[in-house]
């Protein structure tokens, strides 16, 4: 089964009497377990993709699949519960609890709503990813007391904390040094591998889009490459 699927899918949005044409029948698939890249420059329709993917809006026409559902037909509590049980989120801006530390903020998505993980296995679980993105010596500083890559750190775990099919992460190096950015993506990928987690993130920075094993391409809202292949290494 495939990860996502877009098939013609089209998405305008009115600003006062001028439309704006955003993505201009786009259509590909990603597939379970990839790493993917969708890259652009600003304007190309790389977050727009990501919010339809992320049903955080829908398409005007067209169908977006998220693991074999079609997600233009769901009602509002169906999205919430497609959202926690399927999806994670990584955003630039970190969206991280100002007032919870590093292990409260990774453990907030399993207080809210049906979680995947088990009561009794949540505090290991969360152990494990703190853990996993470097921060064990962290656990117990706040948001503000954190530089921006380990608050971003802090993020990849707390979107992988329910154990989703399927990650998306919208520029997330996009207020980062160089460096930092590179460790950022490098460890999304480790997580990609240890955890098989699709990982779909957008990018207008050609630099760290060789990782991917698999490259979207746009410009313009409209695909101009879709290539699969073994990514680069990334050191």
């Amino acid at each position: 089964m495939a990860a996502v699927t877009l098939k013609d899918v089209r998405k305008v949005y009115s600003l006062g009497k001028t439309e704006v044409h955003a993505v201009k029948g786009v259509g590909f698939q990603i597939q379970e377990g990839e790493f993917v890249s969708i890259a652009g420059p600003s304007g190309s329709g790389k977050t727009t993709i990501l919010n339809l993917i992320g049903c955080i809006d829908i398409p005007t026409s067209g169908t977006v699949e998220v693991m074999g559902i079609e997600t233009g037909g769901l009602n509002d509590r169906e999205v919430t519960n497609l959202r926690h049980q399927v999806l994670g989120f990584i955003f630039q801006s970190f969206n991280l609890v100002p007032v919870l530390n590093v292990t409260e903020n990774v453990e907030f998505p399993l207080l809210i709503g049906n979680a995947r993980v088990p009561k009794e296995e949540r505090s290991d679980w969360v152990g494990y990813l703190v853990e996993a993105v470097g921060l064990k010596e962290h656990w117990h500083h706040r948001p503000a007391e954190l530089s921006g890559g380990q608050r971003q750190r802090v993020a990849i775990a707390r979107a992988l904390a329910n154990k989703p099919r399927i990650v998306l992460a919208d520029e997330p190096t996009a207020n980062l040094d160089s460096e930092t950015s590179q460790q950022i993506i490098g460890l999304m990928k480790d997580m990609n591998i240890t955890l098989g987690t699709t990982f779909v993130f957008s990018t207008h920075d050609s630099a760290i889009v060789g990782i991917a094993d698999h490259i979207i391409r746009l410009h313009d809202g409209l695909v101009i490459e879709d290539k699969k292949g073994v990514a680069e290494s990334f050191t």
